[in-house]
């Protein structure tokens, strides 16, 4: 039995990367519909509006969905009290110490998971009570821990402590990274640059072309110094960034790259999987797809192993 789709209730065990501003009910409904595990996001800060697409979901799917909580930037526990108002059954917490909040959300039977970069913020969640992780390596976008770790020695890492249920997030874009994440102990994987360039997606179609665009060696992590550290497509802003220009308003201008399609307005946060990405589809054709490689390359594991060749 698969736990993650136990605790997702979603058809497959695919979800969507809570991706500030663009992670709402017109892509997450979209995930939803294709079998997929779409999450509105709250790190926006946006509470009214984030507040109005957890309630919109209802109206634009019958399946289950998430929602994101980013502890650190939550003021107090408004946020917390409507998910467990509106009946929400699983959250994903971040940025912070699931520990803030856990009991309340545990009272009201919600499922959570809570998003680690090392295997020592792993164990400490672990600890506090979570019903399982989101493991994001170095590889995928935005927010990045100052000391990166990859997605597969991450995993292995965690495996080999604990029996916790793990999602995989960073640099997975299809089936083929949804089977390495599954040989390296994960029951599920996060995906957010692919679904950022989805048809459902709703940022300009000048972000999604340079997702579609983008080469292996076209992200940068940046302002390491600092605080946030992020995953970014390069380009003269990130270039500044790296060369030691103030990056504490590192997201000001956000909103005109990612809907005015002003590509140096701000940072572009993509992961390494974006040179993975050939073409903008619907979530529908992402998900089918996903699943089609995952079990193909599972079949040809299988036959390799049964024949004890390589």
């Amino acid at each position: 039995m698969n736990r993650v789709l136990a605790h997702l209730g979603s058809r497959y065990p695919i979800m969507q990367s809570p991706m500030g501003w663009i992670a709402r009910s017109q892509l997450a409904s979209a995930v939803c519909n294709a079998g997929g595990f779409g999450i509105i996001e709250t790190s926006s800060g946006e509470t009214e509006n984030c507040q109005r697409e957890i309630r919109a979901m209802a109206e634009l799917t019958d399946q289950p969905f998430g929602v994101n909580l980013p502890l650190l930037f939550l003021r107090d526990d408004s946020m917390v009290r409507f998910v467990v108002e509106h009946g929400v059954k699983f959250v994903t917490t971040s940025a912070g110490n699931p520990a803030k909040f856990i009991g309340m959300l545990k009272d009201a039977d919600i499922t959570v998971y809570h998003s680690v970069a090392t295997l020592k913020s792993a164990m400490k969640a672990v600890e506090c009570g979570v019903d399982g992780l989101i493991v994001e390596g170095t590889e995928g976008g935005g927010f990045k821990n100052p000391d990166p770790v990859g997605l597969l020695p991450l995993l292995q890492g965690i495996r080999r402590r604990c029996d916790i249920p793990m999602v995989a997030a960073g640099g997975i874009s299809d089936g083929i990274g949804m089977a390495a994440a599954f040989a390296a102990g994960a029951e599920g994987v996060q995906m957010g640059t692919r679904f950022v360039s989805a048809a459902e997606s709703p940022v300009h179609q000048n972000f999604k072309n340079a997702i579609v665009d983008a080469t292996d060696t076209d992200t940068w992590l940046v302002n390491t110094a600092g605080m946030p550290p992020v995953r970014a497509r390069k380009s003269d802003t990130t270039a500044a960034l790296r060369e030691g220009a103030d990056g504490s308003a590192i997201l000001s201008n956000i909103l005109e790259l990612y809907f005015g399609g002003d590509l140096e307005a701000s940072v572009a946060l993509i992961g390494q999987s974006a040179s993975l990405i050939d073409e903008v589809e619907p979530a529908a054709a992402i998900v089918e797809r996903t699943v089609e490689q995952f079990f193909q390359v599972q079949e040809q594991a299988a036959q390799r192993a049964a024949a004890r060749s390589f």
